[in-house]
C-alpha cells in the first residue's frame, strides 16, 4: 500500500461519497497506510523568503525526474529558504489553490529521504491552505507557476514544529529540505473545459455545460432509473484517458434520481476532491474508468454499484436508491 504524504497537516478527508462510499471488500487495496501528521496549523508570524543556502540538485535535474539532493552543508537558514529551479510558464499558483505536483523530500543535516511522490508514481493533490499542509509550502509556492521546479529549505517553525515528526524520522530541530515539480493548479471554482457532447437519450438526466465554475444543474426525467451503469461524457476533454487503478481530482454533484434532490457537492462544500479509483463505490470506479482528463461525465449508479441497502447515515440517501453523479475530472494524479 501507499503511504500517504507526510506534508499534511490535517488529512483532507474526503467527502461522503468517498469516505463513507468505500467499496469495503477492496477497502484494504484502496486506502493509503496510515503516516505521521505533520504539526498543528503554525501561530508563527509568515517567514522571510530568502534565496539560500540550499543543497544541489546532483542528478535528475530536468523537470519531474525524481531529483537526487546533496547533503546540507554548513547551518541552514533560520528563515525559508526558496528557489526556482526551473520556471514554468502555465497558471499561477494562489493561496487556496489545490497543487498538483511531485516531490521529494528529505533531512538538511543529514540528506536521508524521508519522503518522495515520484517511486509511489502518484502525485501529490494537495490544497495550499493553513491545516492541511506545512506552512513552508504554502508560503513558498503562493506565486509560483505550473511547470516549475521549486526547491525550498523549511525550518521547524514552518515545518513540523519542535515535535518533529518522529514516525518518519525527523526531529523537532531539522530543517527540511524539498524539490517540488509544479504539475497544475486549480481552485474550488475550476471546471471540465471539453467539447459538448449530446444529450439526446429523454430518458436519462440532463447536465448543465456552464464552465464557470458554479455547479452544473441536473435535470432528472420522470422515467424508470435505468437498471445498468450509465458512463457518458457532458463535456468531452482531450487529456489522458483515466485508468481503474488511478487517482483523480474532481468537482462533482450528487443528486438522487427520484426526487433529483441534491446530497453532496464539491461545489457547495468549496472543496476538491482527490481518490483513487479503487477507494470509492463502484459505479464512480466504473463509470470513470476510460474517461478522459478535462472531460465532465454523467454517471448514473444502479443500487448494486452504489450504496445498496447501507447507505451512508445521515447523507440522505435511502436504501437501494439510484444516484445521479455530474463529475468533472481536472486531474489524474
Amino acid at each position: 500500500m501507499r503511504r500517504r504524504s507526510l506534508l499534511i497537516a490535517v488529512p483532507a478527508g474526503l467527502t461522503t461519497l468517498a469516505a463513507c462510499g468505500e467499496d469495503k471488500s477492496d477497502s484494504s487495496k484502496a486506502s493509503d497506510s496510515p503516516s505521521p501528521s505533520a504539526s498543528s496549523p503554525s501561530a508563527a508570524p509568515p517567514p522571510k523568503i530568502v534565496d539560500g543556502p540550499l543543497p544541489a540538485v546532483t542528478a535528475g535535474t530536468k523537470f519531474d525526474e525524481k531529483p537526487t539532493i546533496a547533503k546540507g552543508s554548513g547551518e541552514p537558514s533560520k528563515q525559508l529558504a526558496v528557489k526556482t529551479l526551473i520556471a514554468g510558464s502555465g497558471k499561477t499558483v494562489a493561496e487556496n489553490d489545490f497543487v498538483v505536483a511531485n516531490y521529494l523530500g528529505q533531512v538538511w543535516s543529514t540528506g536521508k529521504v524521508f519522503d518522495n511522490s515520484y517511486d509511489r508514481k502518484t502525485r501529490l493533490a494537495i490544497q495550499l491552505s493553513q491545516g492541511r499542509i506545512i506552512d513552508g509550502w504554502r508560503y513558498a509556492l503562493a506565486g509560483k507557476k505550473a511547470g516549475s521546479r521549486v526547491e525550498m529549505a523549511v525550518p521547524p517553525t514552518w515545518g513540523y514544529g519542535s515535535q518533529g515528526n518522529p514516525q518518519a524520522g525527523i526531529k523537532g530541530t531539522d530543517t527540511l529540505v524539498f524539490v517540488v515539480d509544479v504539475q497544475d493548479t486549480f481552485n474550488a471554482t475550476s471546471s471540465a473545459k471539453g467539447e459538448k457532447a449530446p444529450q439526446d437519450d429523454a430518458d436519462l438526466p440532463k447536465v448543465g455545460t456552464n464552465t464557470d465554475g458554479k455547479a452544473p444543474s441536473i435535470e432528472v426525467p420522470e422515467a424508470d432509473a435505468p437498471t445498468k451503469l450509465v458512463a457518458e461524457y457532458v463535456l468531452e476533454g482531450d487529456g489522458e484517458k483515466v485508468a481503474a487503478d488511478d487517482s483523480v481530482l474532481v468537482q462533482y454533484k450528487g443528486v438522487l434520481w427520484d426526487g433529483g434532490k441534491e446530497f453532496d457537492s464539491s461545489y457547495a462544500n468549496k472543496q476538491l476532491v482527490s481518490f483513487s479509483l479503487q477507494q470509492v463505490v463502484k459505479g464512480w470506479a466504473q463509470g470513470l474508468t476510460g474517461k478522459k482528463v478535462g472531460s465532465r461525465v454523467l454517471i448514473v449508479i444502479p443500487p448494486k454499484l452504489g450504496y445498496g441497502d447501507n447507505p451512508p447515515q445521515g447523507s440522505g440517501i435511502k436504501k437501494d436508491s439510484t444516484l445521479v453523479f455530474s463529475v468533472d475530472i481536472l486531474a489524474k494524479l
